[in-house]
Protein backbone atom coordinates (compact mmCIF):
# COMPACT_ATOMS: atom_id res chain seq x y z
CA UNK A 1 0.00 0.00 0.00
CA UNK A 2 1.29 3.15 -0.96
CA UNK A 3 2.80 5.87 1.46
CA UNK A 4 2.64 9.38 -0.66
CA UNK A 5 4.54 12.29 0.26
CA UNK A 6 3.50 15.60 -1.65
CA UNK A 7 6.02 18.76 -1.08
CA UNK A 8 5.18 22.15 -2.49
CA UNK A 9 6.19 25.51 -1.51
CA UNK A 10 4.06 27.06 1.39
CA UNK A 11 1.17 29.17 0.80
CA UNK A 12 1.15 27.47 -3.09
CA UNK A 13 -2.11 25.15 -2.36
CA UNK A 14 -5.40 26.72 -1.06
CA UNK A 15 -7.32 24.92 0.64
CA UNK A 16 -9.84 23.76 -2.24
CA UNK A 17 -6.79 22.81 -4.05
CA UNK A 18 -5.20 20.66 -1.07
CA UNK A 19 -8.33 18.96 -0.65
CA UNK A 20 -8.84 18.34 -4.40
CA UNK A 21 -5.63 16.91 -4.94
CA UNK A 22 -5.58 14.75 -0.95
CA UNK A 23 -8.73 13.12 -1.88
CA UNK A 24 -7.44 12.12 -5.68
CA UNK A 25 -3.81 11.29 -5.30
CA UNK A 26 -3.65 8.24 -2.83
CA UNK A 27 -6.45 6.74 -4.43
CA UNK A 28 -5.23 6.90 -8.22
CA UNK A 29 -1.89 5.11 -6.65
CA UNK A 30 -3.83 2.43 -4.95
CA UNK A 31 -5.56 1.81 -8.38
CA UNK A 32 -2.33 1.63 -10.80
CA UNK A 33 -0.86 -0.55 -7.65
CA UNK A 34 -3.45 -3.12 -8.47
CA UNK A 35 -4.59 -2.16 -4.72
CA UNK A 36 -8.08 -3.52 -3.84
CA UNK A 37 -10.90 -0.76 -2.94
CA UNK A 38 -11.36 -1.87 0.34
CA UNK A 39 -11.47 -0.55 3.71
CA UNK A 40 -8.34 -2.41 5.14
CA UNK A 41 -6.47 -1.24 2.24
CA UNK A 42 -7.25 2.21 2.17
CA UNK A 43 -6.95 2.23 6.00
CA UNK A 44 -2.76 1.40 5.01
CA UNK A 45 -3.37 3.97 2.21
CA UNK A 46 -1.56 7.38 3.66
CA UNK A 47 -0.80 10.89 2.18
CA UNK A 48 1.06 13.74 3.99
CA UNK A 49 1.95 17.09 2.45
CA UNK A 50 4.92 19.16 3.29
CA UNK A 51 4.93 22.63 2.50
CA UNK A 52 8.42 23.74 2.47
CA UNK A 53 9.48 27.21 3.69
CA UNK A 54 11.83 27.75 0.52
CA UNK A 55 12.17 26.23 -2.68
CA UNK A 56 15.21 26.58 -5.07
CA UNK A 57 15.37 25.48 -8.45
CA UNK A 58 19.18 26.26 -10.05
CA UNK A 59 20.07 28.06 -7.06
CA UNK A 60 17.18 30.78 -7.35
CA UNK A 61 14.22 30.61 -4.87
CA UNK A 62 10.83 30.30 -6.54
CA UNK A 63 9.11 33.12 -5.54
CA UNK A 64 5.50 33.10 -4.03
CA UNK A 65 4.11 34.57 -7.25
CA UNK A 66 5.13 31.56 -9.73
CA UNK A 67 3.56 28.85 -10.52
CA UNK A 68 3.66 25.99 -7.83
CA UNK A 69 6.53 23.23 -8.35
CA UNK A 70 5.51 19.83 -6.72
CA UNK A 71 7.84 16.90 -5.83
CA UNK A 72 5.47 13.39 -5.12
CA UNK A 73 7.28 10.68 -3.36
CA UNK A 74 5.47 7.34 -3.31
CA UNK A 75 7.11 4.84 -1.22
CA UNK A 76 5.38 1.03 -1.80
CA UNK A 77 6.81 -2.42 -0.91
CA UNK A 78 9.68 -3.87 -3.28
CA UNK A 79 8.88 -6.39 -5.46
CA UNK A 80 5.09 -4.84 -5.99
CA UNK A 81 6.45 -2.94 -9.04
CA UNK A 82 6.82 -3.37 -12.55
CA UNK A 83 7.46 -0.59 -15.49
CA UNK A 84 4.00 -0.66 -16.32
CA UNK A 85 3.00 -0.01 -12.73
CA UNK A 86 5.69 2.28 -11.96
CA UNK A 87 4.36 4.42 -15.28
CA UNK A 88 0.61 4.29 -14.34
CA UNK A 89 1.82 5.70 -10.87
CA UNK A 90 3.71 8.59 -12.50
CA UNK A 91 0.71 9.35 -15.51
CA UNK A 92 -2.08 9.37 -12.93
CA UNK A 93 0.01 11.54 -10.18
CA UNK A 94 0.74 13.91 -12.61
CA UNK A 95 -2.73 13.69 -13.76
CA UNK A 96 -3.72 15.11 -10.79
CA UNK A 97 -1.85 17.68 -10.54
CA UNK A 98 -2.59 19.04 -13.64
CA UNK A 99 -6.42 18.53 -13.10
CA UNK A 100 -5.94 20.66 -10.51
CA UNK A 101 -3.90 23.50 -11.70
CA UNK A 102 -5.41 26.49 -13.16
CA UNK A 103 -2.62 25.95 -16.36
CA UNK A 104 -2.86 22.09 -16.70
CA UNK A 105 -0.71 22.31 -20.11
CA UNK A 106 2.01 23.14 -17.90
CA UNK A 107 2.53 19.68 -16.68
CA UNK A 108 3.43 18.37 -19.78
CA UNK A 109 7.18 20.15 -19.08
CA UNK A 110 9.63 18.20 -17.00
CA UNK A 111 9.97 21.85 -14.54
CA UNK A 112 6.41 21.36 -13.18
CA UNK A 113 6.49 18.16 -11.18
CA UNK A 114 8.12 15.62 -10.18
CA UNK A 115 7.26 11.68 -9.70
CA UNK A 116 9.80 9.76 -7.22
CA UNK A 117 9.14 6.49 -6.78
CA UNK A 118 10.86 4.15 -3.74
CA UNK A 119 10.28 0.77 -3.64
CA UNK A 120 10.87 -0.10 0.12
CA UNK A 121 13.08 -2.88 0.75
CA UNK A 122 11.28 -6.41 1.80
CA UNK A 123 12.26 -6.17 6.09
CA UNK A 124 12.07 -2.66 5.92
CA UNK A 125 9.03 -1.30 6.28
CA UNK A 126 6.73 -1.83 9.68
CA UNK A 127 3.70 -1.16 11.37
CA UNK A 128 2.43 -2.20 15.21
CA UNK A 129 6.30 -2.71 16.64
CA UNK A 130 6.89 -5.72 13.59
CA UNK A 131 8.27 -6.01 10.33
CA UNK A 132 5.85 -5.97 8.04
CA UNK A 133 6.35 -7.69 4.45
CA UNK A 134 4.66 -7.85 1.34
CA UNK A 135 2.91 -11.13 2.38
CA UNK A 136 1.44 -9.40 5.07
CA UNK A 137 0.08 -6.64 3.37
CA UNK A 138 -1.40 -8.68 0.95
CA UNK A 139 -2.87 -10.72 3.65
CA UNK A 140 -4.50 -7.31 5.39
CA UNK A 141 -6.02 -5.77 2.44
CA UNK A 142 -7.31 -9.17 1.17
CA UNK A 143 -9.10 -10.39 4.45
CA UNK A 144 -10.46 -6.69 5.14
Amino acid sequence: MPFVELFVRKGSLDQARREEIGGRLVAEVMVAEGAPDTEAARSISWLVVNEVDAWFVGGKQVTADEKPKYVVRVGVPAGSMNDEKRRDIVQRVTKVLADSDDDPGRFAEATSAWVHINEVPEGNWGARGEIVRFEDIVEYVVAG
